[in-house]
Formats: C-alpha cells, sequence, structure tokens
C-alpha cells in the first residue's frame, strides 16, 4: 500500500460563503465531514492547514492535527508547500490535496490518485477526470477539459472545447459528436513533495494566466502529470448556499451518515 498524506486546506475567507468551513452540517461543521471522509481513506496522516486561528481552535476540538499556515499563499499549492516543508517531508512522500469544501468526497477516490502516482514514477502529479455526457458541458467554460496521451499523461487543460471536432462542431456546434471522447478535470491531485518545492519557485505561466488553470504552470515548466479516469462519481462540493442546504439535506435524510 502506497504511504500518503492527506493535507485539506482551510480558509475562513470565502466570498460566496464566509466561514463555510465551519458551518454546521448535522452537527459537526463541514471541516470536520472532510476530515472524517480523508480519515476513511488509507492515509498515513491527515492534516489541516489552515492560517485562521478560529478554524484551527475547532480542528483541534475534534482532534486533528493542525499546521498554521501563512495567510500570504496565493495558491492552495503554497499552503501544501508549507506544510510540506514545516513537517520535513522527504522528497518522494506523496500529499493528496483534499478541498475542505468536499465533505462527501470518497475515500476510494484519495486512494486512487495516490496510488496513481506511486506507479507512474516518471510523474510529478496525478490527477483524475470524468467522461462528458452533455454536450453542453463541453463547451462550458467552467467545466474544464483535459486531454491526455496513450500513457495517461496530461497534454493540456482548458476551458475551451478540447480536442475540437471540426467537421460535427462546424456542421452544429450544439450536437454532440458521434465519436471522440471528452473528458472533464477533477481537481483532486497527489503531489510529490519535492514538487512542491519546484512549483513554489515559478512564476505563473503565460497559459495559466490566460485560462486561470494553476496546474499549467507545471506543464509549461515540464512536469509530467498524470490523468485517469475517477473510479467512483465524486458528489459536489460546496460552493454556495443552495449547495449548502442540499448537502445538509442529505445529511439530515441519513444518506451521509
Amino acid at each position: 500500500m502506497t504511504s500518503f498524506s492527506v493535507v485539506i486546506p482551510a480558509r475562513y475567507a470565502s466570498t460566496r460563503l464566509p466561514g463555510k468551513a465551519l458551518l454546521d452540517i448535522a452537527g459537526k461543521p463541514m471541516i470536520q465531514r472532510v476530515w472524517e471522509k480523508a480519515g476513511e481513506s488509507s492515509a498515513s496522516s491527515v492534516i489541516i492547514a489552515t492560517d485562521d486561528e478560529r478554524i484551527a481552535q475547532v480542528a483541534n476540538s475534534f482532534g486533528a492535527q493542525v499546521c498554521m499556515t501563512s495567510d500570504r499563499h496565493p495558491s492552495g499549492t503554497d499552503r501544501l508547500a508549507q506544510v510540506a516543508s514545516d513537517l520535513n517531508m522527504p522528497p518522494n512522500h506523496i500529499v493528496v490535496n483534499v478541498q475542505g469544501d468536499e465533505p462527501l468526497i470518497p475515500p476510494d477516490v484519495i486512494d486512487q490518485v495516490a496510488e496513481n502516482l506511486s506507479r507512474n514514477q516518471q510523474a510529478s502529479i496525478a490527477t483524475l477526470c470524468e467522461e462528458i455526457q452533455a454536450n453542453e458541458e463541453i463547451h462550458n467554460p467552467n467545466a474544464v477539459k483535459v486531454v491526455f496521451d496513450v500513457n495517461g499523461m496530461a497534454l493540456y487543460f482548458s476551458r475551451a472545447a478540447i480536442p475540437w471536432a471540426r467537421d460535427e462542431f462546424a456542421a452544429d456546434v450544439s450536437k454532440h459528436p458521434n465519436q471522440g471522447s471528452w473528458y472533464r478535470h477533477i481537481g483532486i491531485y497527489a503531489y510529490r513533495v519535492g514538487f512542491l518545492a519546484r512549483f513554489v519557485g515559478w512564476n505563473p505561466a503565460p497559459p495559466e494566466q490566460l485560462e486561470q488553470l494553476e496546474q499549467l504552470r507545471a506543464l509549461y515548466n515540464g512536469e509530467a502529470m498524470h490523468v485517469d479516469k475517477v473510479s467512483h462519481p465524486i458528489p459536489a462540493g460546496v460552493d454556495t448556499a443552495e449547495d449548502l442546504a442540499k448537502i445538509r439535506q442529505f445529511f439530515t435524510d441519513g444518506e451521509g451518515v
């Protein structure tokens, strides 16, 4: 079994849901729900990384390991890099980034992305995707598409409809082509600690700035990223008040217990 750690970055500030990490879901704060799911994976440790004392106090109260990080990190990846450095994790150790707003994340998916990175020694990062079924999603810029090679290595990520079905889309862009496959990127990552140390030294890449996709910085700098089809569907996270209401109802109905 692959040895890996889970790090859950958790910020208090949120434009749409302030204090999101501490919002109640069936008697427990959301960050605890995420931490408990991550604890059901095969991870050797689960760490909550935060720059907020309120989150740290709550996390400590339910027994989580907490790493306090700078409040100046521009991204969650920078926060993970500080955790790896502060805890003296070795360069080959694998760290899985689990978002703090996904209280229904399947533990098997966490294991999958860690195992994939362990098996693909040429990769610095592993991530997941799922096949797109609806034509509307192919053209939705909020659904990030990924194209990968025969070995599962990422070629490019884009908000655009890639690959572009030249003839079919020229005839009618609203119709789903009869041939070809499109994949939506799922934002869970496994990293090697050595990569995290390199990443924080790079400037944002030109394609990253255009697409507003941080993972393009890794590709731009020549890092290999493995992509696999997700083993279990991942339920939606919590971005809005409506999302929160749905998650709360899910637990109220006893499905999330």
